[in-house]
């Protein structure tokens, strides 16, 4: 089943099932007006969804909305949680050695995770709006999930059965601002502008042997300004599967339907295509010249981020960003 949000003159949009080939969508108002309305009564809606799910694939709906030309939002649009972790701890490694750190022996049993910024996740095509380019405007193509209400102290096998929706997102990062922040030992707070989300979610079984053990098993390809950065495998090289970042999430406290958990930025150990960040493809060239020659993203630059089947086909719709110049007080 795929699901995403459209505009409809409110701040959380009108939830739409959408097809398969993510070509249809029809709204389902007397079932979920938002996608959260769908998280906060998951087992009493999810199967109407997927009813319609069928019907529509079926071509069986005669009111239906092209998909396809619609500018959607981000499928949730605002949650009441976002935590991002950071499950590909090769790509924590690399930075760390590029610098000339060590890298803690906790960082492979315990995972790093950060809350984030959930009151305005972006759409898939809306623009990355920054001030400054000096602060170091970067992409980072991961996995998220959206859970139900997960309670405190669940385990990671049982965790991974609160896993209802599943999508590829762009967690822009601003480089340059991240030392100062991390410096006061406090977290990220400025360095993390808002997110952004593929078209669509889909649930776990659209994923077939793709989605296995909390991994999911497919390349997630970035290009920057049509040049390929990299197209590693998210299965691979992921210490944290999901139901362990969840039950890190929630060891002290529950987590609310329609919290969104990160995987953080997706990488492959030595792998020529493996960054899924300019950071990372900057660290390599410290490491093996000496010094970084890639620059961060500049005003005008574009991203694009997607994760397609075995038959070529994007699963959840293309994240298709560009950057722009954000200025202050002006609309």
């Amino acid at each position: 089943m795929k699901l995403a949000s459209i505009h409809n003159q409110t701040r959380d949009g009108q939830l739409v099932v959408v097809s398969q080939d993510l070509t249809k969508a029809v709204a389902v108002p007397r079932i979920a007006a938002t996608m959260q309305e769908a998280m906060d009564s998951w087992s009493s809606v999810e199967a109407s969804l997927r009813e319609v799910y069928q019907q529509l694939n079926q071509g069986s709906l005669e009111e239906t909305i092209d998909f396809a030309s619609k500018n959607p939002m981000a499928p949730i649009p605002r949650a009441y949680h976002w935590a991002d972790g950071s499950a590909y701890v090769t790509h924590v490694e690399l930075v760390r050695k590029a610098r000339n750190a060590s890298l803690p022996d906790s960082f492979w049993t315990d995972p790093l995770m950060y809350m984030g910024a959930s009151d305005a996740f972006i759409g898939a095509h809306d623009d990355i709006e920054i001030e400054k380019e000096a602060w170091g405007i970067d992409f980072e193509s991961e996995i998220a999930v959206i859970t139900d209400d997960v309670p405190a102290g669940v385990d990671p096998e049982e965790a991974l059965k609160h896993i209802k929706l599943i999508t590829i997102i762009n967690d822009v990062s601003l480089r340059n601002l991240i030392p100062g922040e991390l410096s006061k030992q406090f977290g990220f707070y400025q360095s993390k502008p808002w997110t952004a989300f593929a078209p669509v979610v889909a649930s776990p079984d659209e994923l077939g042997d793709a989605w296995k053990n909390g991994k999911l098993h497919l390349d997630i390809e970035s290009r920057l300004n049509g040049i390929l950065i990299g197209s590693p495998n998210a299965g691979i090289d992921m210490t944290f599967h999901f139901g362990e970042l969840i039950a890190h999430a929630a060891k002290t406290r529950s987590l609310m339907a329609g919290t969104v958990i990160g995987s953080g930025t997706v990488a492959n150990q030595g792998s020529p295509t493996g960054s899924s960040c300019l950071a990372e493809v900057r660290c390599l060239e410290i490491i093996r010249d000496g010094q970084a020659t890639t620059n961060f993203m500049s005003f005008g630059d574009r991203i694009e981020i997607d994760m397609k089947n075995a038959l070529g086909h994007s699963i959840f719709g293309k994240i298709n960003q560009r950057v722009k110049a954000y200025q202050p007080g002006v609309k």
